[in-house]
């Protein structure tokens, strides 16, 4: 029996106790007719406090009951509670040679189950000593705290040893924020079912969730064909700008997630970037727990679609996530999650436009320009860089390395954008036109392009309106670099 029902048992008795004792301690009777009393309370039946079967009590114990209630005037109850055995948590079976030797097997092989051990430890000792029943060795098990822990790979890294190490001794405790926005949870979950891409194959499509660590608000949820951190940065610039800001953002130690951009972007949206230790996804408990719910309902309705696409799957994940996840009471914060975040507090902060998130998640380089043609290398490509800097030997970049198409040249004291640069077209510069260089020490121009006629952005802005479905559907050809 466990230590609640002991307590409970105990507290029984002490209550049938108290209520046989209860009128001689309310009116104690005269003298020499106490022995007359306990004889009457003798002569009848009680009910069993656990079996509720009838209960006859002796004379004498009756009378030790009371004089042990008198006695304890202050406390009677307490004094009437069946006595906790001296011996209580020792197990009178187990020998100080046989712990010794299962703590040795234990620490030796924590994977192992107690029936596991208990037929390792009979065999080891081999009649040397009395082996005691499995209960037993289990019930001594559970109260060392030798629980049946994950099996350690054979060639396990050294930080997969830290990690298991550290596990076994450092507790772990669940946790929440008091705000809204506080803290964000990310990352990548592999889907249970392929899907057919439009080239004729099938590819294992990866979800990437961001989820309010209070509310447990789904602030965006998309699948992709990789994890790389293009997608990841395309996926949380969308959970910004529908949630806003968050003051800090808690993931794993992927390659993605330490990815330049993505760690110089959160840096300059004043975002916290907090990374789980290694091999420890308990850490991050909260997403886990999600791709269950993914994995249990939303994926489960899918099972009847035979050619899932990466489109349909991110539409259905969609129309889940809000009308379904987002306002089902959850059992541990007692609410939808929905509600939860409209309810706040909430110290979250607005999010830029899209140009600005797009300017954020961007490495920074330094390069040598060539004082030749004035152009510098990137990425196998050479960039034209104004005459009126042609005076700087070293040259601080700010790219993405995924989209070439916006590189500028930075300030290396400010930090600001002095101005962009476009890659170096030869065949244009076959003509033999060559632009007079600029003054070096004049203030920097902001150079822009005009940009589209203000007539066509009006006429394609009336276009749009009309609901019209597009002119034209692209081909593959067009998605691809």
């Amino acid at each position: 029996m466990n230590d609640q029902g002991d307590a409970q048992d105990r507290d029984r008795w002490a209550r049938l106790r108290f209520s046989i004792i209860g009128p001689l301690l309310a009116a104690p009777p005269e003298r020499g007719e106490l022995r007359a009393a306990l004889v009457a309370l003798s002569a009848k039946t009680w009910r069993h406090p656990v079996t509720g079967l009838p209960l006859a009590v002796g004379r004498s114990t009756i009378e030790r009951w009371y004089y042990a209630a008198r006695a304890a005037n202050q406390d009677p109850i307490a004094a009437l509670k069946t006595r906790v055995r001296a011996d209580c948590g020792q197990q009178r079976g187990i020998t100080a040679a046989i712990i010794t030797a299962l703590a040795a097997q234990y620490h030796a092989h924590p994977s192992w189950s107690a029936q596991l051990h208990y037929d390792n430890l009979r065999a080891a000792l081999a009649g040397a000593a009395p082996l005691p029943s499995y209960s037993t060795l289990r019930r001594h098990m559970k109260a060392q705290g030798w629980f049946k822990q994950g099996r350690v790979r054979r060639h396990s890294t050294p930080g997969m040893l830290a990690a298991s190490e550290r596990l076994q001794q450092r507790e772990v405790r669940s946790f929440e924020l008091d705000h809204v926005n506080a803290l964000w949870h990310l990352d990548f979950h592999y889907g249970s079912r392929k899907v057919l891409t439009r080239h004729g194959t099938w590819m294992t499509p990866m979800a990437l969730a961001v989820l309010d660590d209070r509310s447990r608000l789904a602030c965006h949820v998309q699948w992709y064909g990789d994890e790389t951190a293009e997608s990841l940065v395309h996926g949380f610039s969308q959970a910004l700008q529908r949630r806003g800001l968050p003051r800090a953002l808690m993931t794993d130690n992927g390659a993605a997630m330490m990815a330049e951009e993505f760690a110089a972007g959160l840096h300059r949206l004043g975002i916290l970037h907090q990374t789980t230790l290694p091999y420890s996804p308990y850490q991050n408990a909260k997403q886990e727990s999600f791709w269950g719910r993914v994995e249990g309902r939303l994926m489960a309705m899918l099972e009847g679609v035979d050619e899932l696409s990466l489109e349909l799957l991110n539409t259905a994940t969609g129309a889940w996530v809000e009308h379904e996840y987002q306002r089902s009471v959850h059992s541990e914060i007692g609410g939808s999650p929905l509600e939860r975040y409209l309810a706040g507090p909430d110290v979250g902060r607005e999010c830029p436009g899209s140009e600005g998130l797009r300017a954020a998640f961007r490495l920074e380089i330094t390069r040598t320009q060539r004082r030749s043609d004035g152009t510098v290398s990137l990425d196998g490509q050479r960039f034209e860089i104004p005459s009126r800097y042609r005076h700087l030997q070293r040259v601080h970049l700010r790219y993405a390395r995924w989209d070439l198409r916006r590189v500028d040249l930075v300030d290396a004291r400010r930090g600001s954008l002095l101005c962009a640069l476009y890659p170096l077209d030869k065949s244009a510069n076959a003509d033999g036109q060559r632009r007079a260089l600029e003054a070096v020490n004049q203030a920097p121009l902001a150079v822009s392009s005009p940009g589209m006629a203000p007539l066509l952005r009006q006429l394609m802005a009336e276009y749009a309106a009309t609901g019209l479905p597009p002119a034209y559907l692209p081909t593959d050809a067009e998605h691809r670099p």
